[in-house]
């Protein structure tokens, strides 16, 4: 097994996570000023902070038709042109449209990318060491926000706020142009994805990729591969039939709820809650630091437990603690306890355990339960599912706090929780292990064939 080679192909995929990351939790900081700039009411915040998404919607509903017949490599490239125009379009906006028009086009990039970068990254990587890399793909998108809090903090502080709401926060929007430049030259070093190669026929293309990845074991893997695509018919109604129907259903749950659980809110709205409540300006971007140390930090627990642990057994724990989390934190909005530490560190508690557990675990499993012939329309229908639960929560979250406060905002997420605990507990299989053949055919029993 060739790992260097296989790290330098999951390492460029992951990076389309890091421009997820980034392009997403960039709004974190400029939020602020934008309102400032041009006068929004909270409705028009949530607009402006969700523009992006509507975009990733899109994305991620033409992504797994368009990989399916074009290739997963091509489609990636093109989410690398449409990052670097939106962040450059966004950048120059000199109103509300037009800002909102660029980050519509960076979302459509932002959505096909995060359906895609995990998919590439599982039809790549051997069984054995899949949750790991594909979780890659989430450490990617935890470095991506961390890496834009920084920015995000020293522009922030590098003038007054009259310059912050006149140029500073087209500075932090602009800064993407450069991850975007890197991950579309980067997108050239790699190749495309061997199922996806033979599922076309170009099977001696696949092989060598395949020989690349697995050494020996290579021939092993093509005829296990060849075989489960002559037992697919690769349509739509076969997502509906007996089954696949739960692993559907697993993966739009999962979808779902890894966003409304409120990571989001914390993500997108941090500094301006923690502004909300009494810290100053360069206190409360400061505070976004801390929140992307612990995510990056709980991610290397999920990267070193999803393939021992195993995903279930790691969502459970993990959910549990968000739970526990979300409630002390509607607390301490209800009691006021807004001084001090708690409400700091019971955000960082939520913000781990997310982290180690369904920040990463819905990419890993929706990545693998699915056929190879319909895995991109498949994962395309979960992302966009996701992206749902993502604009819902960023357009929300801003009328939720100034309509009921966070006491009640965080106690809904809380409540969302409790839900995915009791959905994850009674219906998400392990898959810990098994290659992406095996967990195909676990879903379809005899009495179900």
């Amino acid at each position: 097994m060739f790992r260097g080679y296989i790290i330098h192909i999951t390492a460029v995929a992951a990076l389309g996570g890091l421009l997820f990351g980034y392009d997403t939790a960039v709004i974190a900081g400029a939020i602020g000023y934008l309102q400032e700039k041009f006068a929004l009411t909270p409705a028009l915040v949530g607009w402006a902070a969700s523009s992006a998404i509507w975009g990733c919607i899109l994305g991620a509903a033409v992504a797994g038709y368009a990989s399916d017949r074009f290739g997963r490599k091509r489609i990636l490239i093109i989410t690398g042109v449409l990052f670097f125009v939106s962040a450059l379009g966004s950048a120059l906006a000199t109103d509300l449209t037009t800002f909102v028009i660029a980050r519509l086009v960076g979302g459509i990039g932002v959505g096909a990318a995060s359906m895609l970068s995990p998919l590439y990254i599982s039809e790549v990587a051997p069984a054995a060491f899949r949750g790991r890399l594909v979780s890659v793909y989430q450490l990617a998108i935890v470095f991506g926000i961390n890496i834009i809090y920084i920015v995000n903090y020293l522009i922030s502080v590098s003038g007054s706020n009259h310059w912050n709401v006149e140029y500073g926060w087209r500075y932090m929007i602009g800064s993407e142009v450069i991850p975007s430049i890197l991950f579309f030259a980067l997108l050239f070093t790699v190749p495309e994805s061997p199922r996806w190669l033979m599922k076309k026929g170009m099977e001696k293309k696949a092989g060598a990729i395949l020989y690349r990845i697995n050494g020996d074991k290579a021939g092993a893997i093509s005829e296990e591969i060849r075989s489960t695509l002559e037992m697919e018919s690769g349509k739509w109604n076969d997502l509906f039939g007996k089954g696949l129907r739960l692993a559907l259903v697993v993966g739009v749950v999962l979808a779902l709820f890894s966003q409304i659980t409120g990571i989001n809110a914390v993500i997108y709205f941090a500094p301006e809650i923690f502004k909300s409540i009494g810290f100053a300006v360069e206190s409360a971007f400061y505070q976004t630091i801390f929140i992307g140390i612990i995510n990056t930090i709980f991610t290397f627990v999920a990267l070193w437990l999803i393939d021992r642990a195993g995903r279930k057994k790691l969502l459970l724990w993990g959910v549990s603690g968000m739970i526990l989390c979300l409630c002390a934190i509607g607390f301490c909005f209800y009691f006021e306890i807004t001084k001090g530490p708690w409400l700091i560190l019971f955000v960082l508690g939520f913000i781990a355990c997310f982290a180690s557990s369904l920040g990463p675990i819905p990419w890993v499993m929706i990545a693998e339960i699915f056929p190879t012939r319909i895995r991109g329309i498949a994962m395309s229908l979960c992302t966009f599912i996701l992206w749902i639960g993502v604009i819902l929560i960023t357009q929300l979250t801003p009328v939720m706090l100034d309509g009921f406060g966070g006491a009640f905002t965080f106690w809904i997420f809380m409540i969302n929780s409790v839900i995915l605990l009791l959905f994850t507990w009674k219906f998400v299989p392990e898959t810990r292990g098994k290659s992406l053949e095996q967990i195909e055919k676990d879903w379809i029993k005899p009495d179900e064939a």
